[in-house]
């Protein structure tokens, strides 16, 4: 980890100049090489298992200066210390960027007004749109990329969407990223439903934001309650599908039988389990009902689809870019992406909406609140018929 202030940005000349000599002599601290297991005369190798994160904040000459610690020669004492590596980068693995410090530190910097909470930023939820966000990140992460070898892993977390990851393959080349935007997806209620590559077989008439396709469905929205469909148009479900390489099999759109039977009482203790079976998915109405009931089944089940359905995506970027002429399509195969499916994430933000409505009517008061909300909207009634 790095030295990453926790007082709001701006940060000062000195307190950046701090932040970068604290995290250098960190990792030092770190790549240390250890006594134990070597001998004298024997010369300790370092294995690279540490992923660094990239220090400096919005300041792309904080984060150039960082990137060039990390690349020059070892010398004098330090050189002593961690031989036989001859720059602190031989001892590293990959570098890691963090976009939650980032996003916070470049919405001071474009003197946006409102009020953003943790779950914004976590989500990149900011009055400033995705593709702002990404054009203000991408110089500063190659700020730090630029000094170093190409070899090395990349990995970004953080991410608020499947936009942001593709650009951040195309634009830096990145190789890894963290599924948390997906799991909060799950959290308030959306059911993620796209694919990479496109394909004409997602259309989803109900799936529509702006004259794009959302990336998912809002399952706390009642249009759903009488929707008896599959979770995700992109996929054939497990009992459908002739081939399962098409379907998604997560446990909510494959679910299977038991192989095996667990005996309640002596009535079925010699029932018959004839093996294993796909049965019918869970359908987006059950989920709506699960979610308004507040059953934690509900999110279990969307965590495992949306976590499915994020690796499909993941499957899909290799498979293009493992192609002659990867890089090329790749491009193309992105910028269809971006036309066919809503990069201001409008289901995330009606989805927060009615996921905090029926979070409100939970506990200690729901009663009252019930019967307030009523008396309000009877008094409403009676003010428009005067």
């Amino acid at each position: 980890m790095s030295d990453i202030p926790f007082t709001p940005p701006p940060y000062s000349q000195k307190r950046t100049t701090k932040s970068l000599e604290r995290s250098a002599a960190w990792l030092v601290d770190i790549l240390r090489p250890s006594d134990n297991g070597v001998h004298e005369g024997e010369e300790h190798v370092a294995q690279p298992n540490v992923i660094v994160h990239m220090a400096g904040g919005a300041s792309i000459p904080a984060r150039k200066a960082f990137a060039e610690t990390l690349a020059e020669a070892l010398y004098a004492k330090e050189a002593e210390l961690l031989k036989p590596l001859k720059h602190l980068n031989d001892g590293i693995l990959g570098y890691v960027f963090d976009l939650v410090p980032l996003r916070l530190s470049l919405k001071t910097e474009n003197t946006i007004s409102d009020v953003v909470g943790d779950d914004d930023l976590d989500q990149g939820n900011t009055t400033r749109p995705i593709r702002a966000q990404i054009a203000d990140f991408i110089p500063l992460l190659k700020a730090s990329l630029a000094p170093l070898p190409e070899s090395k892993v990349r990995l970004v977390n953080s991410t608020s969407c499947p936009h942001e990851v593709l650009q951040f393959i195309r634009d830096i080349g990145v190789d890894l990223f963290d599924a948390h935007w997906a799991q909060r997806a799950a959290d308030i209620g959306v059911a993620l439903d796209f694919k990479f590559p496109f394909g004409e077989e997602s259309l989803d008439t109900l799936q529509q934001a702006h004259g794009k396709r959302d990336i998912g469905h809002n399952l706390y929205d009642t249009r759903y309650a009488l929707d008896f469909s599959r979770l995700a148009s992109c996929f054939l479900d497990g009992a459908s599908a002739t081939d399962l390489a098409t379907a998604c099999p997560c446990a909510a759109c494959s679910p299977s039988a038991p192989t095996s039977h667990i005996s309640h009482s002596l009535l079925d203790s010699f029932a018959k389990v004839e093996g294993s079976r796909i049965l019918p998915p869970y359908t987006r109405a059950y989920l709506h009902h699960l979610l308004h009931t507040h059953e934690m089944s509900s999110h279990t089940l969307l965590v495992m689809h949306n976590i499915t359905v994020l690796d499909a995506f993941f499957a899909g970027i290799r498979s293009v870019l493992s192609q002659e002429n990867g890089k090329e399509r790749f491009v193309t195969e992105v910028a269809r992406f971006e036309k066919e499916y809503d990069e201001k994430l409008t289901v995330f933000d009606q989805a927060r909406v009615l996921w905090a409505e029926v979070e409100r009517a939970r506990g200690k008061g729901r009663l009252a609140r019930e019967k307030a909300k009523q008396n309000e909207t009877t008094l409403g009634t009676a003010v428009e018929l005067e």
